[in-house]
């Protein structure tokens, strides 16, 4: 989950979703980077369980899983 999140452009995708559900052009659209450099930084975060991948019929959206990212917060106030 830290390393996931040590990217400054995840961490802001991590907020973007974080109150409402997007699609992956819009949080795309967050950044600089390519669409195909997006993609990837998404699968982490995916892959970390930081964003779930939700489809709403045709369209698929990314959302913060609140309790990993409760959980990642938790962790790192251990480290104080």
């Amino acid at each position: 989950m830290l390393r996931a999140l040590s990217h400054p452009d995840r961490r802001a995708f991590v907020a973007a979703c974080r109150d409402e559900a997007r699609a992956a052009g819009d949080v795309a659209e967050l950044s600089a980077l390519s669409l195909a450099t997006v993609s990837e930084h998404l699968k982490v975060l995916r892959t970390s369980g930081l964003l779930v991948l939700d489809k709403q019929g045709r369209n698929w959206f990314y959302r913060t899983d609140p309790a990993v990212l409760d959980a990642a917060i938790a962790a790192l106030r251990l480290l104080r």
